[in-house]
């Protein structure tokens, strides 16, 4: 027995003392926290990059959207022994014959109409302003000139940045060009080689990692050639429902003038889900108020909201939401901040960006391409 023999106490490293005063629930918050910053950060960057970039990044996108309503075409011309290059041709020349073939078709009739337009719009106010005379509101031609010069102000002031931004766009016809070829292009490239571009995508990643990737993106662009048919034809069901409404309309008060411009303009609306189909609609709500009369108008508007209940409560909830799996909660917030951060490119591309995506890091986390890989690209990465 060794007398005035004592335990000497474990050592305690200085870090756990350092963390024991600290409760588990704020070291496990405080280790989300820091990694949730990392995220954000990097997708902050990745955004800002985006818009600082959005002279190239936006032809680029435009190209995707529209190889991915190409690609099925000249696969399915392949099938039937085309040679490339003319399935290629047809698809691309054929897409830029009927896009050209809608903005003549605009430009003819709202040439023809808009002489008629000026004069109607011109009857239809002096028609008011002798409503508001007589009416029991007991207004004077002075308090409506001053109600009016008022509104005028309104606008011009809260119009000054659309103005701003017209001017810019008008002083960068070239920028537009140079956009517009850039889009040609690349979707050229993509119609031609896509399969070769991908490839060399996924090449930029560690070995380990590319199967994943390849499948990742194999059900990304799945995703978004499903969108994209899926939205043609909720922009065709928008676009003849309205104009359809109105050609309908014009039979019971003696005609509905510029029908064709107006599908044709609720349909590229369309393309902007949920609110396009409404703002677009809103010209042939104006058309029947200066045309017709505001019964019609009237009319005209329970139409628009008709056929926006229809594409809100049939359309994007099943057809849509099974094409690309999105929430329609998720439709309305993500085209909210797309317009919010980018305008109407933002709020044009958010739901395939949102879609694409959900699907790409559901696939990689899904696991499915340990057990369900692409041999023959697996072994060509491996390979190269």
């Amino acid at each position: 027995m060794i007398i005035g023999s004592r335990k000497t106490p474990p050592v305690v490293p200085v870090r756990q003392e350092a963390d024991a005063p600290v409760p588990p629930a704020i070291r496990i918050a405080g280790a989300w926290s820091w990694r949730i910053l990392g995220i954000a950060g990097v997708v902050w960057l990745f955004i800002w990059l985006i818009i600082t970039l959005r002279e190239i990044v936006v032809p680029f996108m435009v190209a995707i959207l529209i190889a991915a309503l190409l690609v099925p075409l000249v696969n399915f011309l392949l099938r039937h022994r085309w040679p490339k290059w003319a399935a290629v041709a047809l698809a691309e020349i054929g897409l830029l014959a009927i896009v050209t073939g809608l903005i003549l078709l605009v430009v003819f009739q709202v040439r023809a109409g808009f002489p008629d337009l000026q004069r109607q719009s011109v009857q239809a106010y002096a028609n008011l302003k002798q409503y508001l005379l007589a009416s029991p509101l007991h207004l004077t031609d002075a308090d409506i000139n001053n109600y009016l010069g008022q509104a005028v102000a309104n606008i011009q002031k809260d119009s000054q940045a659309l103005v701003s931004g017209v001017v810019s766009v008008g002083s960068s016809a070239g920028r537009f060009l140079a956009g517009v070829l850039l889009t040609l292009f690349a979707t050229l490239f993509m119609l031609i080689d896509g399969r070769g571009i991908w490839h060399w995508v996924v090449r930029l990643f560690p070995r380990n990692s590319r199967v994943a990737i390849n499948g990742s993106g194999q059900a990304g662009w799945v995703t978004l050639t499903n969108f994209v048919r899926v939205q043609i034809f909720v922009a065709f069901v928008d676009a003849v429902g309205i104009g359809l409404g109105a050609y309908i309309l014009g039979l019971f008060f003696g005609g509905f003038p510029l029908v064709i411009p107006i599908a044709i303009a609720v349909f590229l609306g369309s393309f902007i889900p949920v609110v396009g189909a409404v703002l677009t609609g809103v010209l042939a709500v104006f058309v029947a108020l200066v045309y017709l009369n505001p019964l019609a108008a009237l009319i005209m508007l329970g139409i628009v909201i008709l056929v926006q209940q229809i594409e809100g409560h049939v359309l994007q909830p099943f057809i849509m939401g099974g094409a690309v799996k999105v929430h329609p909660l998720a439709v309305v917030f993500a085209v909210a901040a797309g317009g919010f951060l980018a305008g109407i490119p933002g709020a044009l591309f958010a739901v395939p960006v949102i879609a694409t995506l959900n699907v790409m890091v559901s696939y990689i986390a899904s696991g499915q391409w340990r057990t369900e890989p692409n041999p023959d690209l697996k072994d060509a990465l491996r390979n190269a």
